[in-house]
């Protein structure tokens, strides 16, 4: 059983290529996907037909998994590790994939095709395509065997390999762990903070304290708190907490294909029209 929460934190559980189970929402409107995918309303059924959407383009849980894909958004966690990766900031990332678990690759075409569609994934079945799916693309797989999601223990991996590298994160803890794994292991873990909606007041201020980039979701405890050096985005945006942040930021700038406005102001902005509803 495959469990993903999209859409406001909508849980919906999928077996053998269908949607056997959909939760509730946390929110009832966001504006990436209103803009993306024409959503005006999230409801169980909206998430139930955005989940079979993802199966059905890009193979999502089955092994038909799209591993290589174009720009989702301009500015998202895995773009910003994609760049990241290929212009040398860091040399690798752990994330996570359906049908895989916990993933760690220096491939920053990998890094997008896996994570531009994931939203929070909770637990995953291996899929043995998608396994050889990243291995051919030079990708090492925590667990084959259980496709278990472990980033702490993805970044134990990364760190016998890499010297600097990102890792996605869902809460304080794990965050707080990869910091004291940095100080055992004497690398340099790029922390992105994802998948964030609904995260409580004590863990949105733990989490700023241990980030380097988080998102925004549709969280309001993370818009209170946040004092980022760096914004992208208004809507969904991203922060860039710390100076490395704020440079891996800016380096996606770079390969934005539209025009971008750089101006200096207290951040962060954030329109009331533009936020989720309601905030979380």
């Amino acid at each position: 059983m495959d469990e993903m929460e999209l859409l406001g934190r909508t849980r919906v559980r999928v077996k053998d290529g269908r949607v056997v189970e959909t939760g509730e929402p946390l929110i009832r409107w966001c504006p990436l996907f209103d803009k993306v995918r024409g959503i005006k309303e999230i409801t169980p059924e909206a998430a139930a037909a955005n989940m079979e959407f993802r199966m059905k383009e890009h193979g999502m849980f089955t092994p038909k998994r799209k591993l290589e894909m174009g720009v989702f958004v301009g500015f998202g966690a895995s773009e910003a590790m994609m760049t990241a990766c290929s212009r040398g900031l860091i040399d690798g990332a752990v994330t996570v994939c359906d049908g895989a678990g916990t993933v760690i690759t220096a491939n920053p075409k990998l890094i997008q095709g896996m994570g531009g569609w994931i939203s929070g994934l909770v637990s995953t079945d291996p899929v043995p395509e998608v396994l050889a799916g990243i291995a051919e693309r030079g990708g090492i797989v925590l667990d084959p065997q259980a496709g278990r999601i472990d980033q702490v223990a993805g970044a134990r991996v990364a760190a016998d390999i890499y010297s600097r590298f990102a890792v996605t994160v869902a809460d304080a803890e794990t965050a707080e762990q990869l910091r004291e794994l940095e100080e055992e292991r004497n690398v340099r873990i790029l922390i992105v903070g994802v998948h964030l909606t609904g995260i409580g007041e004590d863990g949105a201020r733990r989490l700023l304290a241990s980030a380097d980039i988080v998102t925004g979701c549709a969280s309001r405890f993370i818009r209170e708190q946040v004092r980022p050096l760096v914004q992208v985005g208004t809507a969904v945006p991203l922060f860039g907490l710390t100076e490395w942040g704020k440079e891996v930021l800016v380096e996606r700038a770079k390969e934005v294909d539209r025009p971008i406005l750089i101006n200096t102001m207290p951040l962060p902005v954030l329109p009331e029209s533009k936020q989720p509803r309601p905030l979380v």
